[in-house]
């Protein structure tokens, strides 16, 4: 597979100002009871990521990501947000209102990471949040296969996980993975085209197998050619054909279960809460340094849409192909 596709507590609220409002211990707390109430915790989100990275004449990464989870979990759209334990730094992504961490996220230095759960019928009660790990690799200043390493020495402290990081500035992904548990993988992420979901990078699941197979197709027919991140995501991410019943793969949960989520774009329901694509995105970023982020994400029932561009902060410009003293504006 690699080779193929290679406010106060009284309100319920917390401001840190203009940009970030986050609950507060009274607003999750109800959060939580209330989500509790219609959702069995156990299962976790299930999403699913392709990206070719430095494969591409006009981009060095191009990410596409399904964010999958219980319809009723209360979640912020993608926006900027105050790196806690960075000042003066910001994050781009969605956030998670109960965990407060996020799936995807990407900085104005060139950082970025996402988040996949690894699927398995049993969890670790009293696990560490995963959605803080992006968070903290964001914010601090190591490189992705420093803070891999570091991560993993306290795995088994969450239940299991995906984690890509990137910094586009140097070009060095890194990808770590709990499971098998006892045994972290940590590993160096080449050139190419790959695919993540609720397993290893890479594996032959069929629905990562489609998604890696439509990706390759569709950056072959634009040829080079200007396309919107709009477009690609209609076409790749909203793909609703699962896989045959028989090539769904045994990951220790229900089998029917496992089929409903076959399927790139997820639309279904367990017990009595609706479960499925809460958020599709797609990210580009050009060797110039401008930096584009897509979002689609459903709200009370609508599909909404955001689009924010930004310049990497480099110095003097300096051209992701390693041009210095190069404007993006002039591009």
């Amino acid at each position: 597979m690699t080779a193929s596709l290679n406010s106060s507590i009284n309100s319920g609220w917390v401001d840190y100002g203009p940009k970030f409002r986050t609950p507060g211990p009274v607003c999750k707390l109800l959060r939580l009871i209330a989500f509790a109430a219609v959702a069995d915790l156990s299962p976790p989100a299930m999403c699913i990521a392709a990206w070719a990275w430095q494969s591409q004449p006009a981009h060095r990464l191009l990410l596409l990501f399904n964010r999958d989870e219980y319809h009723s979990r209360p979640t912020q759209p993608a926006g900027w947000w105050a790196a806690e334990e960075a000042e003066g730094k910001e994050i781009l992504g969605g956030r998670d209102e109960l965990g407060g961490g996020t799936w995807l996220g990407c900085t104005r230095d060139g950082k970025l990471a996402f988040l996949t759960n690894v699927r398995e019928p049993s969890t670790l009660v009293g696990a560490k949040s995963r959605g803080e790990l992006p968070v903290r690799f964001l914010q601090g200043n190591q490189c992705p296969l420093e803070y891999a390493e570091e991560i993993a020495k306290e795995a088994d402290q969450y239940n299991g996980f995906n984690l890509v990081l990137a910094d586009v500035h140097s070009g060095n992904m890194a990808y770590i993975s709990n499971r098998p548990e006892g045994d972290p993988v940590v590993q160096k992420v080449l050139p190419g085209f790959h695919v993540l979901s609720n397993s290893a990078i890479d594996c032959p699941w069929p629905k990562m197998l489609r998604l890696g197979q439509s990706f390759n197709r569709f950056l072959a027919t634009q040829d080079g050619a200007e396309f919107s991140l709009q477009e690609m995501v209609e076409e790749l991410m909203m793909d609703p054909v699962k896989a045959d019943r028989s090539a769904v793969p045994d990951t220790g949960v229900d089998p029917d279960w496992e089929y409903q989520l076959s399927s790139i774009f997820i639309d279904t329901e367990k017990g009595q809460a609706r479960y499925g694509t809460r958020s599709m995105t797609a990210l580009a970023v050009k060797f110039n340094g401008e930096v584009t982020f897509y979002e689609r994400y459903l709200e009370s029932n609508l599909w909404k849409e955001n689009l924010m561009q930004f310049e990497l902060e480099m110095s003097q410009w300096e051209d992701l192909r390693g041009t210095s003293n190069i404007s993006p504006k002039t591009r």
